[in-house]
């Protein structure tokens, strides 16, 4: 289901075997090592770094909003990676959802997850 080449497939495979390989000196494990709840704060940390880039101006620096997206994901893969949910598993979900209205997704979640 994960395409081979995407970068967002490798990435998270590395990070994968960071989680498994335990290597000194690697950012990667420094964050799985602090826990969930330090990778959650970075991962909203980073959200309030992209929403800021773009700010209230209509024509965002595109190489900022990118900058700051990429870091998104990739404390977002690490949060993954910590909960043991493999990025093929969201991409698995983003397919049931696809072509699915936003709305009528949203009316078929349980109650708690809407």
């Amino acid at each position: 289901m994960t395409d081979p080449e995407s970068i967002l497939a490798k990435l998270a495979a590395v990070i994968d075997s960071r989680r498994r390989e335990r290597p000194a000196g690697s950012y990667t494990v420094e964050l799985l090592d602090a826990g969930l709840a330090v990778i959650a704060a970075k991962v909203i940390e980073e959200a309030y770094e992209l929403v800021h880039a773009i700010g209230d101006n209509d024509t965002p620096d595109r190489a900022a909003v990118a900058h700051e997206a990429a870091d998104v994901v990739y404390h977002l893969l690490v949060f993954l990676a910590a909960c043991e949910c493999p990025w093929s598993d969201v991409e698995r979900e983003l397919t049931q959802r696809f072509g699915v209205s936003g709305l009528v997704e949203k009316a078929s979640r349980p109650r708690e997850l809407k």
